[in-house]
């Protein structure tokens, strides 16, 4: 941390601008695409304070100086550099169909998570053929910028390729840890035996659900079959309703809380 103790940069009031680098304390100019939302749609005042963010747990709060209609003028009061959480969490997201696809990313970047892997499922509905694919991994990183943006939060989840069952598979047994969710899953999320440090991976499947052979490659990998309850969730939702278990039962909010 620098200069002097910074303000609650969890304040609901403040809102979050995304920046290339946090600035230290002095004057700052907030333009560019940041900057015309800053000033045209958010109609920030003078007086009024914001928090920069890099998206990679940097932040700075700020107080604006002097707006016009490209930019806004800053005056940086304080930096700040949070820690992450001793576990985090890479949700694995079977490719929703529609705008559940888009529902998910958005859901799961507001319960927290910290990194996202497409899954070309074999029961997947929604299919991202080749010219697809980089369209569809950039469209969900800007839901997950925005989410994190809306929900205040100053890590962005790193959006990665499309992966294969093998793929994942792969991910799982490099991984502290790993779970599937599976309604026909032997004991409950909230008795799965779960890492105190490194990455956690999450694995939903999509609406078929996940195959037999997947689940035996992701058993043989070394991922634990779990159940969220009695609910059968859809895609869309149960990686966000699972992140939020996770940051109970794996003191994931504890963490977060002491690091702000």
């Amino acid at each position: 941390m620098t200069g002097a103790p910074p303000p609650d940069t969890s304040g609901l009031s403040r809102p979050f601008f995304l920046v290339p680098t946090v600035p230290g304390p002095g004057p700052y100019r907030l333009d560019g695409a940041e900057g015309r939302h800053a000033s045209v749609v958010r109609r920030m005042r003078v007086g009024e304070e914001l928090v920069l963010t890099d998206g990679t747990g940097a932040l700075a709060v700020a107080a604006v100086t002097a707006v016009d209609r490209a930019s806004v003028q800053l005056d940086v009061s304080a930096t700040e550099q949070t820690a992450p959480p001793a576990v985090t969490v890479t949700l694995v997201q079977a490719l929703p169909k529609g705008e559940r696809s888009e529902l998910a990313v958005d859901l799961a970047t507001e319960a927290g998570v910290d990194a996202l892997v497409p899954w070309s499922a074999s029961r997947c509905v929604a299919r991202w053929t080749a010219d697809k694919t980089v369209k569809g991994v950039q469209r969900w990183q800007t839901v997950a910028r925005e989410a994190a943006k809306q929900s205040r939060r100053p890590t962005v989840p790193v959006v990665a390729p499309l992966a294969s069952t093998a793929g994942v598979a792969t991910l799982i047994s490099g991984a502290a840890g790993a779970l599937v969710l599976h309604e026909a899953g032997s004991v409950p999320i909230t008795e799965a035996v779960l890492p105190s440090s490194g990455e956690l991976v999450l694995v939903v499947g999509p609406e078929g659900g996940v195959s037999p052979e997947e689940l035996a490659a992701f058993r043989e990998a070394g991922a634990q079959v779990v159940r969220l309850g009695r609910e059968v969730l859809r895609t869309s939702t149960a990686g966000a309703v699972a992140l939020g278990a996770l940051g109970v039962l794996a003191h994931r909010w504890a963490d977060r809380a002491a690091s702000s």
